[in-house]
């Protein structure tokens, strides 16, 4: 290959990647105007935290670890002197997970595994890329009937959420493209944990504290 072939190679990767990184950028530019919604959200999962409540996180698939990587931010913060909080996914233990699936079908794994182990006090967070699958739906709705604060993040149409089931927060990724979806979704989960250790900062705005 001689220098100008090189060059001009060069020049096209260098193109592709500045188009993948301004997808991206459009992306996020498009995220800061959810920054409302996202602040209302951490308020309420504050003040729950502050009664004594916990986070429970679930999700499929990719989002299986999306709310695995919520739980273990709560309770182990990577920040040090950033308070520990109670959190779980229901999607750690294989054996429940499975044996709920082979016993009462998959749609009810979220469902059942709420009515035993959450209490009203608690927050529910359900991810989905894009239109959230009939296990989150419930998820959330058996949540909701429960007295959890209910959160979903989803990606692309989320129009399928807001019809199935009355949930408290409904934050967006504001793109299409699923690996895009997963990284604002990461972005918003992040911004969820620090916000919230910004109100446990303030418990003057939160009202009594219930719990230990």
């Amino acid at each position: 290959m001689d220098s100008t072939s090189k060059v001009q190679q060069t020049a096209a990767l260098s193109q592709v990647a500045a188009d993948i990184f301004q997808r991206r950028r459009m992306a996020g530019l498009a995220l800061v105007d959810q920054a409302e919604a996202i602040a209302l959200a951490c308020y309420d999962m504050a003040q729950r935290f502050h009664q004594g409540g916990k986070l429970i996180a679930f999700g499929n698939g990719g989002s299986s670890t999306d709310a695995q990587h919520i739980a273990v931010e709560f309770v182990h913060p990577v920040m040090v002197g950033k308070r520990a909080l109670p959190a779980i996914s229901l999607t750690n233990d294989i054996t429940t997970l499975t044996s709920l699936a082979q016993r009462h079908g998959w749609h009810d794994v979220f469902a059942y595994q709420l009515r035993y182990l959450a209490q009203p006090q608690d927050v529910a967070i359900g991810i989905s890329q894009a239109q959230p699958d009939q296990n989150i739906l419930r998820g959330i709705g058996a949540a909701k009937q429960m007295g959890l604060l209910t959160i979903a993040l989803t990606g692309g149409n989320s129009d399928a959420m807001a019809a199935h089931t009355a949930v408290d927060h409904l934050l967006v990724a504001p793109a299409e493209e699923p690996q895009i979806v997963k990284e604002m979704q990461g972005t918003i989960y992040h911004i969820l944990w620090e916000l919230v250790h910004v109100f446990l900062a303030q418990p003057g705005l939160l009202g009594p504290q219930e719990g230990p």
